[in-house]
């Protein structure tokens, strides 16, 4: 099987790093890949779906797999479907889940998906009077797509309209913010859960939790993730068989009653409150970081099964994990998530990944002159496997200690939540 891997975050380079090793697989073409990926790269506009469905053609792949949101929220999926070419990811409908903050948090309420309560709104105005209804602390969010920054928790009415004059006045996030849902704000611990769907039932991987505090002890800016671990501690097979009788069956069956069919991975981020679990929020493909820590849980072939889901049945598939501890940190830019400089040499790569088991996935570098250098915010995730989350903790921690650049800046408290529980 020839793969096209649409992307060039960490995530990618996990989801190339598991394809590559195994048999069924003779090659992963990314698009566009980065410095650390490996293999043959092509570079390409992500958002453009006519150029990948032209590159995929091109290149003769017999299955296409998408990482980042944004070619799925423009439609690739649909546009993949129309020349009966296979392509792991939600149509553009589906793909509302997380391209529209307003759409998935209405879907829910149709199909009595628990949820924090909300209101959308399309006025400053509206939405000061919705944070006035629900109380402080209040979640204020831009309805559509914001690379993860578009949340914003308010402690106070100075704080919430702020954060509304920003997105709906300064045009922070562009169109994505000129409406904006106000939830109220949901207490409890957090879990991500990636589940692969065929349109009407799903596998489970294993769950995970996810670092967002830019510094440790969750302090700080919010960014798309420090780190993470799997699985989660919190996360029972009962609490997983709660979670998909009330949030992932409804959410299959409400999009086939709604006219479409949800096939690819459906990320449910999860919110364990003294009343359950409920949906913060959902994304329509592997999250990252907590894909660098899930996906070398997988101890089964991916491929085939990402290509069931696609084609509709993953009855036959067969699914296999393992319950070791991962533990994955990232290694980011000084100034992440604002301003930060590109360009260092990154040094003691090579160090890192002979520690057994390391991996380092890349995620902000590029190759210039033969060297690899800082080309982002978020640029490595070191993952470690361990038979204890300790193991594990302290085979990454000695792997990214060996790993340099100018002003990297890390947390150094990943894992610890996994210890505590």
């Amino acid at each position: 099987m020839k793969v096209l891997l649409v992307g060039g975050g960490g995530r990618e380079h996990a989801l190339a790093w598991k394809l590559r090793a195994e048999p069924g697989v003779d090659e992963v073409v990314c698009a566009p890949g980065n410095a650390g990926i490996g293999g043959r790269s092509v570079a390409v506009d992500v958002s453009d779906s006519a150029a990948l469905l032209a590159l995929a053609v091109e290149e003769g792949v017999d299955f296409t797999v998408v990482g980042p949101e944004v070619p799925l929220a423009n439609g690739v999926g649909d546009r993949f479907a129309d020349a009966g070419r296979p392509l792991f990811g939600p149509v553009q409908a589906a793909a509302r889940l997380e391209s529209s903050k307003a759409f998935a948090k209405e879907f829910m309420a149709r199909h009595q998906i628990p949820t924090a309560a909300f209101r959308v709104c399309q006025t400053q105005s509206d939405a000061l009077s919705a944070c006035e209804e629900f109380g402080f602390p209040v979640v204020v969010k831009a309805d559509g797509l914001a690379a993860g920054k578009g949340v914003t928790v308010a402690s106070d009415r100075g704080a919430a309209a702020a954060a509304i004059h920003e997105a709906m006045v300064g045009r922070r996030f562009g169109e994505a913010g000129t409406r904006l849902v106000i939830e109220e704000c949901l207490t409890g611990p957090e879990v991500s859960l990636f589940v692969l769907c065929d349109g009407s039932r799903g596998l489970v991987l294993p769950s995970a939790q996810d670092h967002k505090r830019a510094f440790d002890d969750d302090q700080g800016p919010n960014t798309g993730g420090m780190g993470a671990f799997a699985p989660s501690p919190l996360f029972s097979p009962r609490l997983a068989e709660r979670v998909n009788r009330e949030i992932v069956t409804p959410v299959l069956e409400g999009l086939r009653a709604e006219g479409t069919e949800y096939r690819g991975v459906l990320y449910v981020g999860l919110m364990l409150t003294p009343d359950g679990p409920q949906v913060i929020e959902f994304n329509v493909r592997f999250g990252d970081p907590e894909a660098q820590v899930v996906l070398p849980m997988i101890e089964t072939e991916l491929a085939p099964v990402l290509l069931a889901a696609a084609q509709g049945d993953l009855s036959m598939s067969a699914w296999r994990v393992t319950d070791d501890p991962h533990v994955g940190v990232v290694v980011a830019s000084g100034g992440y998530p604002g301003a930060y400089q590109v360009g260092f040499p990154i040094e003691g790569l090579a160090a890192a990944a002979a520690i057994p088991g390391v991996v380092v996935f890349h995620a902000g570098s590029a190759l210039r002159d033969g060297t690899i250098v800082t080309s982002g915010g978020r640029v490595l995730t070191v993952v470690a496997r361990g038979a204890t989350f300790e193991a594990a903790i302290t085979q990454a921690y000695e792997a990214v200690d060996r790993i340099s650049f100018p002003h990297a800046h890390h947390r150094t408290d990943i894992g610890r939540k996994a210890i505590v529980r």
